[in-house]
């Protein structure tokens, strides 16, 4: 079996696959935010990265009595640049090192981002290809060219993307300022279906295959101090983000040069937005990863440790 790890700033996720890439295994923590926060300090996620990976692999070991553990991967950064860094990665990086090591297994350091997308291709069931993927969450709202120049291993390469606010973090704002929990995605989408669509419109920022969402959040929160319904702006807010990003494909050189569009990250599951980019680029067969690995998880991760160990022979 192969074991993938991943410590993100909201959730400890563990998963195991096999040798087929079939799903034997697979759970999740979210890091705990008290109540109106946005988030947690650096220092608070490690610490409770800490107590949750010990927890979650109390209960995955159990599955190793059918089969043994063959290769490790982690994600010890955001994403695959040199300069990307968080600390919460680090503690993940560590966990999955200390069992290879004291193991003798294989240890296979990636990033978040790379199980992401192994996490949609994987799901969507796609075959080998180039895809612009849009990867959608709170820390991260890319635009990218990705291909699995050999498996378990992707050649991604950046073409656009958010300039200052994720379009998570622009939802989690204005859902926290109605009096959501973070991480608001899913309470902002609920509540999103009993507005009405036209009824309040904020500013698109986009230039290019660049956006911003500072511009629309700031407007959104003051037609909220003003009294505007909260469904109708939760929708709005929908709006904004789909067609931000609708816009800025269109604007992409070479876009017939992919063999279809995929959505991945946490923003990805809201199914508004998925429609809402599905027919505004007609033109672009849509893939989406399955609503349950949309969200932060160590799917992808195992996944990628499988293929390159199939491939490799290692």
């Amino acid at each position: 079996m192969f074991l993938g790890l991943d410590t993100s700033a909201y959730t400890t996720s563990l998963a195991l696959v096999d040798r087929e890439e079939r799903l034997i295994w697979e759970s999740r923590l979210p890091l705990p935010v008290r109540e109106g926060g946005l988030g947690l300090r650096p220092s608070e996620a490690v610490f409770h990265h800490l107590l949750n990976l010990p927890r979650l692999w109390a209960a995955g070991a159990a599955h190793l009595e059918a089969a043994s553990l063959a290769a490790v991967a982690a994600s010890a950064r955001p994403r695959p640049w040199p300069s990307s860094y968080m600390p919460v990665f680090k503690v993940g990086e560590a966990f999955g090192a200390f069992t290879a090591q004291t193991s003798g297994l294989i240890f296979l350091p990636s990033t978040h981002q790379e199980g992401h997308i192994m996490a949609g291709l994987w799901s969507a069931g796609l075959p080998p290809g180039r895809y612009l993927v849009l990867h959608l969450s709170g820390g991260t709202t890319e635009l990218l060219a990705a291909e699995e120049s050999t498996p378990g291993n992707l050649a991604i390469t950046l073409q656009g993307g958010a300039a200052d606010l994720n379009a998570g973090q622009f939802i989690d704002r204005i859902g926290v300022a109605m009096g959501l929990k973070f991480p608001a995605g899913p309470a902002l989408e609920r509540l999103a279906r009993g507005g009405n669509t036209g009824a309040v419109v904020l500013p698109v920022a986009q230039k290019g295959t660049a956006f911003s969402f500072s511009g629309p959040a700031s407007h959104a929160r003051r037609l909220l101090e003003r009294g505007c319904p909260r469904a109708d702006l939760a929708r709005a807010v929908e709006v904004c983000v789909a067609d931000s990003l609708v816009r800025a494909i269109k604007s992409l050189d070479g876009a017939a040069g992919f063999r279809a569009l995929l959505l991945v990250g946490g923003v990805a599951a809201n199914l508004f937005i998925r429609e809402y980019i599905r027919q505004g680029l007609p033109e672009l067969p849509l893939h989406c990863a399955a609503a349950e690995f949309s969200g932060d998880n160590a799917v992808g991760l195992a996944v990628l440790a499988a293929r390159k160990f199939n491939f490799h022979r290692l």
